[in-house]
């Protein structure tokens, strides 16, 4: 399997260079000895744009080559490798579609990194809300009438930026609503962070790029093996400007791009590829049937299955059978050195990987469970550490309200549970109350929020309107 932007800098660290460049380590010779054991093998890949190991933001060389066999596998025209994760790709391709004043339709659920790139192109967002799934009591997607209603109110929106998969796994069929979309003359832009691996095929829902998306990302580092912040964007037809896409990539990306990440980016390709080509793939779903079977047998787990989409197999809820939220389930495995995805008020996600070489702890997960009455008990106990402090722009038109009263108010800051990184409230949408009581819970359940430092004080930011006559 050919890896060429890895197996160039595998050559090169075997020729025992001598570094008078950057970075700083120097092939690993100047590091703190402690951590030396961890870092040692990965650092002799760190390095920078030397003599054949090309550049990423102006590839000639093995870049080129290993971003042409991403757009041979994926079937895009075009591919890029992305080093600041999916959300460079989200901002890349939300401002190569619009510009100052345009409407965009976005789907409600959409990750705050879509949001931000909406901000920074200066377009109008224009919500688009998705339907709740009955059995996870998550949003999913956008149904097609959804759109349609949404096109003949807003005739002239440029693009629209959709979430698929979200983040447990539910997949629906993109096929008509992107052709509703096309007709209606808007690009469709797609997050697929969660879904790199779908190219798989067998029980894998199809990608955005074979629906006929114009633009998709895909978090490579979530669910191949690749290096965190390393992902992939792809572009096919027209209807985006290729060369305002990559202008925009080089202005957002780092100039100094990490090797091992893009390193990791080309080897997980050979990855996939290597799956597709050895017919492995059903080795890998007998493996994931197997695992949710062990989850369903411990008597104080059930595994949530949705019967309303098609679902990502290697996305497993499960949920307490002994009354416990997914809040209080979470950190009861936690306990045990058994760390999820994410949870919610109802339920705990598990990501499977394409392989599963460590045996699953089992019966230290079923021992911590038939204890968990005790850990609930001493949930109040537990330091909170669920606030992540983003000090809010101190402007005169804003001011900090507390959350009684903050409901008709139009917030001044986005609040953001993460994971998931979808925003519960939006900077410049009115507070709903339903949206404040929701916040309560979250902050109850010592959940990890984004948002302003008042939120300790249960106060919110919101823009200070003028009084009409």
């Amino acid at each position: 399997m050919k890896t060429p932007l890895y197996t160039a800098l595998v050559q090169h660290a075997e020729k025992k260079p001598y570094s008078f460049h950057v970075p700083g380590h120097h092939n690993g010779d100047v590091f703190f000895d402690e951590a030396r054991t961890y870092y040692e093998s990965i650092l002799q890949l760190d390095v920078t744009e030397l003599e054949g190991l090309d550049d990423l933001h102006h590839p000639t060389g093995v870049i080129q080559e290993a971003e042409h066999l991403l757009a041979k596998l994926y079937g895009s025209e075009q591919s890029f490798f992305l080093v600041n994760g999916t959300t460079v790709g989200n901002l890349a391709m939300v401002m190569a579609a619009c510009r100052t004043g345009d409407e965009i339709f976005v789907q409600r659920n959409c990750h705050k990194s879509v949001y931000h790139a909406i901000e920074l192109a200066g377009a109008t967002p224009i919500m688009v809300e998705a339907e709740i799934d009955p059995h996870l009591h998550v949003p999913t997607h956008v149904t097609d009438e959804t759109i349609r209603k949404a096109i003949a109110k807003h005739p002239n929106c440029r693009a629209i930026v959709l979430t698929y998969p979200n983040y447990y796994g539910h997949a629906a069929d993109l096929s008509k609503l992107i052709h509703m979309c096309h007709e209606a003359g808007m690009s469709v832009l797609v997050d697929e962070a969660h879904g790199a691996h779908f190219v798989l095929g067998g029980s894998f829902p199809p990608s955005a790029l074979s629906y006929g998306a114009d633009v998709v990302v895909q978090s490579a580092h979530k669910t191949l093996p690749a290096m965190t912040m390393g992902s992939y964007l792809h572009i096919q037809g027209d209807r985006i400007n290729a060369k305002r896409l990559k202008t925009c990539l080089t202005m957002l990306q780092s100039s100094s791009p990490s090797y091992p990440i893009m390193a990791s980016l080309d080897v997980a390709r050979a990855y996939v590829e290597g799956i597709k080509e050895n017919g492995t793939l059903d080795r890998v779903m007998k493996k994931v049937t197997e695992l949710k079977a062990e989850f369903n047998r411990i008597p104080q787990l059930e595994v949530i299955e949705s019967d309303s989409l098609s679902t990502d197999p290697l996305k497993c809820t499960i949920r307490s059978t002994e009354g416990l939220t997914g809040y209080e389930l979470k950190r009861v495995l936690e306990s045990v050195e058994i760390h999820p995805e994410l949870a919610d008020e109802h339920q705990v996600l598990l990501i499977f990987g394409l392989e599963q070489k460590k045996d699953v702890p089992f019966k230290r997960m079923e021992h911590a469970l038939k204890q968990s009455d005790s850990l609930r008990k001493g949930k109040d106990h537990i330091q909170n550490e669920a606030l992540s402090i983003e000090t809010a722009e101190q402007r005169q038109d804003i001011e900090a309200v507390p959350f009684e009263h903050a409901a008709g108010r139009i917030s001044a800051e986005s609040v953001i549970p993460y994971p998931p990184g979808i925003p519960l409230m939006i900077k410049g949408e009115r507070i709903e109350i339903d949206q404040i009581a929701a916040l309560s819970r979250l902050l109850g359940h010592q959940v990890h929020v984004q948002a302003s430092q008042v939120i300790h004080q249960r106060k919110l930011y919101v823009y200070i309107e003028e009084e009409t006559l």
